[in-house]
């Protein structure tokens, strides 16, 4: 769960319809600024009240990652693989929690990372469920359901943003390219050092 406004909506649709949510939070310092997380920590609480759930919310080191991508990979890529590491993070985190999917908060064509091909190149060798309870939702849609249930205010507050992302980030990623920055990049390692230093926060 980021600090904006479409993932804690995702994460209190899942929960309405049943599903049990465990809130992941990729920490990208030195990308952003402690804004962010405390935030994000602000964000559960107001979820935590409107579902009545628990949702533990867990941080899991990110920048390390964001760096060796940057270092790796074709720079308009960036956000193609950052969430392709991100998604496999949060898959290594559920399988050894016992979760049974991830959820993401991506709404079809709304930036680069969420076109239809890019999301295809994510989850390429994934093999795990992700659900997107909000694909077909537009924002301003999303927005309604989050002053609805009070994180809107939450998600709009200033903060830094993500600084690695590129200028004209691909759209249309090609799926070899994606298979070889896999590799120049050693996703398997960054994946275990990110799900290892996972720890609940809240």
């Amino acid at each position: 769960m980021s600090s904006g406004i479409d993932s804690p909506v995702a994460a209190y649709i899942m929960a309405e319809a049943g599903a049990e949510i465990v809130l992941l939070h990729m920490d990208n310092t030195p990308y952003e600024d402690g804004r962010s997380l405390e935030n994000v920590m602000e964000l559960a609480e107001r979820l935590r009240q409107a579902t009545g759930q628990d949702m533990p919310l867990y941080s899991a080191s990110h920048g390390p990652s964001q760096t060796r991508i940057g270092e790796t990979c074709e720079t308009r890529y960036q956000c193609v693989m950052c969430k392709r590491t991100m998604q496999r993070t949060a898959k290594e985190l559920a399988v050894r929690m016992g979760c049974s999917g991830v959820v993401m908060g991506d709404s079809l064509g709304q930036v680069a990372s969420q076109t239809l091909r890019n999301i295809r190149a994510e989850n390429i060798g994934l093999e795990f469920p992700v659900l997107r309870p909000l694909i077909g939702y537009d924002k301003l849609e999303i927005e309604e359901i989050a002053k609805s249930i009070g994180t809107y205010e939450i998600s709009i507050r200033p903060a830094v943003g993500c600084t690695m992302v590129p200028k004209g980030p691909v759209t249309e990623a090609e799926i070899p390219k994606i298979k070889a920055f896999d590799v120049s990049s050693d996703i398997c390692a960054m994946v275990s050092a990110s799900a290892d230093s996972a720890v609940r926060i809240s």
